[in-house]
């Protein structure tokens, strides 16, 4: 089919004809059908796009979507607002925070919906507790959406005997979950980060990335350096002889 903007002598006499329209017409027409294309494809990316979208970005592009696509916007800027806030709230945390006997039923039994919080009684002067205070503030970081709280232990519960130092008591909703009592469940001063995540991790109240807990690793260890230093009953034998 021949180019109707072509400069020919045929298209000059439909021209001459009122067939075709004048050169400087059809060139507007041109452009105006190509610049409504680009806007239906910018429309169309919007569109394809939006679902995909942060607020703000919602909130840029608002003057880009068309009718249809109002509702539809509307639905993921909320959508997006109740995602924020839900952060929010998750990662309100973040910190291990001293509380005293007063603020127990605020800070633990009031706690709120969906909310784990590790309860370290504890007292100075005992090194365990200060390392496991220690090893908690780095997991209130990791785990910004826990509620990590210490507290002296008498000043929560009166004639705490100090022999059940360091005691960890984990809750959800307010209910107790699991409890940790003792320095031998501990294992000590030997006790690093990754073992104290792995044993709350157990309670169901954070969700660790260690693979395999870090105490059978050291255990695993022990056993083959004692059955390397053992002899074998050949040895014992030539020993003997």
């Amino acid at each position: 089919m021949q180019d109707p903007n072509a400069d020919t002598e045929w298209n000059d006499i439909l021209r001459k004809k009122g067939i075709l329209p004048p050169k400087e017409k059809l060139k507007e027409d041109e452009n105006a059908a190509e610049e409504q294309e680009q806007q239906v494809l910018r429309q169309k990316s919007v569109v394809k796009t939006y679902e995909d979208m942060t607020l703000e970005e919602l909130e840029e592009n608002e003057d880009e979507f068309n009718e249809e696509d109002e509702q539809a916007v509307k639905m993921y800027r909320q959508q997006r607002i109740a995602e924020w806030k839900a952060l929010q709230i998750k990662n309100k945390f973040g910190e291990i925070l001293e509380i005293s006997g007063q603020d127990y039923v605020q800070e633990v039994t009031k706690a709120g919906k969906g909310i784990w919080v590790i309860l370290h009684l504890y007292k100075q002067g005992i090194p365990l507790c200060t390392l496991i205070n220690q090893h908690l503030s780095g997991l209130a970081r990791k785990f910004p959406d826990v509620k990590f709280i210490k507290a002296i232990s008498t000043t929560c519960i009166p004639n705490y005997p100090d022999r059940n130092l360091p005691t960890i008591f984990i809750y959800f909703e307010g209910d107790i979950k699991a409890q940790f009592v003792g320095p031998l469940v501990f294992g000590g001063m030997n006790l690093t980060r990754d073992e104290l995540e792995w044993k709350i991790s157990e309670s169901g109240a954070i969700k660790t990335d260690l693979e395999e807990n870090p105490r059978k690793q050291i255990q695993d260890q022990l056993i083959s350096s004692v059955r390397c230093s053992v002899p074998t009953r050949r040895d014992s034998d030539s020993e003997d002889d």
